[in-house]
């Protein structure tokens, strides 16, 4: 499947001519744009890029420093933060929220994703675009594809093997499986890089390459082989955690989407996420995904202005009527858990397996 352009085509500019007699996007757009909300912020990139950089370059200095002890733990748990924090750069990059041009958005993506963490940058593109598309849509949104978890009590019918296994009991096993999403990542990407049609796929694959060699070396040359095993496997499954426990909030347990059913542009992305209630400190640890609903109808908007946005958004989607949730933190959590432990009841009940 070749990457997707659709992230950079998905918050059209609203003619202002024409917005007030357009759709219910179109007049909120125009609302947008005239605050001033859709501007980009160089100085708040240039900072946050210096900033995650330098906590990059500082904790593989202290790493280098420490040599080959057991508190090379307490650097793995940094690193994770640090990585996951690139990350959700890598993130404002693929929505063109820091380079208004796209090359310049896909070479500092590639070095965000692919050399610094070991994401292909490509791949998490053409998966993110296809959720933004459609979110919780079990036909076309990705992120509830009944992988390893299901989402629906249509999915749980239908599940068959490891997610029917697993669908049981998946609202207690939901984070502990996070510990395993940092590695789902690696693997993802590059079983992505198999595919011929993938764009970039030779520069995606050599990136990944000088990134394993450069991360295995240094655990493996600076520490005894134990203590590289147990950085690794501490390292990977926090990472994991932190960007699963990012990104869970937002849609889990939200109304879901099947087959023909259609909503408007506005309505498909306010109804189906939760936004998370929170001061600037959550802002940044959630990279400003707690702002899921402005940020899923103007995806190109930096994340600084988010939050200027929010209050702009909830009134308009009071006036006309339209659901607009905002939650606390532990919530948000609480209520994607218990959707999960709900979708696998019938599976606890023993329902029979498809034929």
């Amino acid at each position: 499947m070749t990457n997707s352009t659709a992230i950079d085509d998905a918050d059209p500019p609203i003619p202002p001519e024409s917005a007030e007699r357009g759709s219910d996007f179109a007049r909120l757009s125009r609302r947008i744009t005239q605050a001033g909300l859709l501007d980009r912020r160089p100085g708040h990139y240039a900072a946050r890029l210096g900033l995650v950089a330098a906590s990059f370059v500082g904790g593989w200095a202290v790493f280098f420093a420490v040599g080959d002890s057991w508190y090379q733990l307490l650097v793995a748990a940094f690193l994770a933060v640090v990585f996951a924090q690139i990350g959700l750069v890598a993130h404002d990059l693929a929505h063109r929220q820091v380079f208004r041009s796209r090359r310049s958005s896909e070479l500092a993506g590639l070095v965000a994703g692919n050399l610094a963490i070991g994401m292909s940058y490509g791949w998490w593109m053409d998966k993110h675009t296809r959720h933004h598309a459609n979110p919780n849509h079990e036909d076309h949104d990705p992120d509830v594809a009944p992988d390893f978890l299901i989402w629906s009590h249509e999915q749980a019918a239908e599940s068959r093997g490891l997610p029917r296994l697993l669908g049981r009991r998946q609202a207690f096993l939901f984070f502990p499986l996070l510990t395993l999403e940092g590695f789902n990542l690696h693997v993802s990407s590059v079983r992505a890089l198999t595919r011929p049609t993938t764009r970039n796929r030779a520069a995606e694959a050599s990136l990944l390459a000088v990134h394993a060699a450069l991360y295995l070396g240094a655990l493996f040359t600076v520490l005894s082989p134990g203590k590289a095993v147990a950085f690794l496997l501490l390292h990977q499954a926090i990472f994991g955690v932190y960007l699963g426990c990012t990104f869970a909030p937002n849609h889990k347990g939200m109304p879901m989407l099947r087959g023909s059913e259609k909503l408007d542009f506005l309505r498909r992305q306010v109804l189906t996420s939760r936004n998370v209630r929170g001061g600037r400190v959550l802002d940044t640890v959630l990279g400003g995904l707690n702002y899921q609903i402005e940020h899923h109808l103007f995806p190109s908007m930096p994340m600084p202005n988010l939050r200027r946005a929010q209050p702009i958004v909830q009134a308009y989607c009071q006036e006309l009527g339209v659901d607009y949730l905002e939650t606390g933190i532990v919530s948000s959590y609480a209520q994607a858990l218990r959707h999960l432990h709900d979708v696998g009841a019938s599976l606890r009940a023993g329902s029979p397996a498809p034929g």
